[in-house]
């Protein structure tokens, strides 16, 4: 554990000393990784594929706020749909144009949530996220992992159906509208996913917020089983087919991710608790004091020795 606790530390003082290039360098990787899934999963425009273009916009993402990583996504996203479909690429604009009005007024710093539900979400792990932003987030985060399962769902739909769109579909637009927007806006496992996701989260936040011994390992296992029921009962009641073995077993893969989590950002020594009282004029005040687990890590020191002076 004291291995582990000094590992911790390393990590810490390595990210404050070089937090502005490692900045630079996530923010580089996760618009590359978010562009290379989507041109895998749609892929329709040639030019967008291309490897030049791609790293382009990844470095201009770097060095622009995360927030911009959102908007190149949607470009990207939406070159392709124009290649396959001129409707498909307005529906996806409609819903952007929502998520876009939505996600800045409510929760404009969850850049993060809104990226990385996608990719997770393919990696078939996206039960991360409600556990993750409900210990980091807060309830507004329910609207940036929301509409990164509709853009998950939608990819998905997109990519499933790319053979049923084309000449024919521009011929019979308002037919083909009506099957888009059906197919992404009614797809009963995505709104099912969205209530238990947005549960989930809130449960995790409202118990990790309590001043109970260890509230962050019980709220993660308090929105894991939420997760789990929510899911169950939903795919019950609008029979969606849902695997539940998939998540049940993801779930208890994103928990103990979740383990991981808390040690870097909540590590607290509950044996060391102490509880004060005291009062002033108006007020009796009640506190409770729990030390974070810390360690002292050992400092390297270089001897230098003068060979000249020893042969002297």
């Amino acid at each position: 554990m004291t291995s582990l606790l000094e590992f911790k530390q390393y990590v810490k003082r390595f990210y404050i000393k070089y937090e502005t290039y490692i900045t630079y360098v996530w923010k580089f990787l996760l618009a590359l990784i978010t562009i290379v899934v989507i041109n895998g999963k749609l892929g329709y425009m040639d030019a967008l594929t291309n490897g030049a273009i791609v790293m382009m916009a990844s470095l201009l993402c770097a060095i622009l706020p995360p927030n911009f990583i959102v908007l190149v996504a949607a470009v990207f996203i939406l070159g392709h749909l124009y290649s396959m479909a001129v409707e498909c690429a307005l529906i996806a604009a409609i819903i952007f144009l929502l998520m876009f009005l939505l996600y800045f007024r409510f929760s404009p710093k969850d850049t993060l949530a809104v990226l990385l539900t996608p990719l997770f979400f393919f990696m078939h792990i996206p039960y991360v996220m409600p556990l993750a932003m409900g210990l980091l987030g807060t309830p507004a985060s329910i609207v940036s992992v929301s509409f990164g399962l509709v853009i998950s769902y939608m990819l998905q739909f997109f990519s499933s159906n790319a053979a049923s769109f084309g000449s024919d579909g521009v011929q019979e637009a308002a037919n083909q509208f009506q099957g888009l927007i059906d197919g992404i806006l009614g797809d009963k496992a995505m709104v099912v996913m969205i209530a238990a996701f947005a549960v989930s989260l809130v449960l995790v936040y409202i118990i990790r917020r309590s001043s109970a011994n260890y509230s962050w390992k019980i709220a993660v296992a308090a929105g894991a089983v939420s997760l789990i029921i929510v899911t169950l009962i939903g795919d019950i009641v609008s029979d969606t087919q849902i695997s539940i073995p998939g998540v049940i077993l993801g779930t208890i893969v994103s928990a103990l991710l979740m383990l991981v989590l808390e040690f870097f950002a909540f590590n607290l020594d509950y044996s060391r608790t102490e509880k004060v009282q005291f009062e002033d004029d108006d007020y009796y005040y009640y506190v409770k004091a729990v030390p974070k687990v810390t360690v002292s890590t050992p400092e390297r020191k270089v001897k230098k020795i003068n060979r000249a002076r020893e042969q002297h």
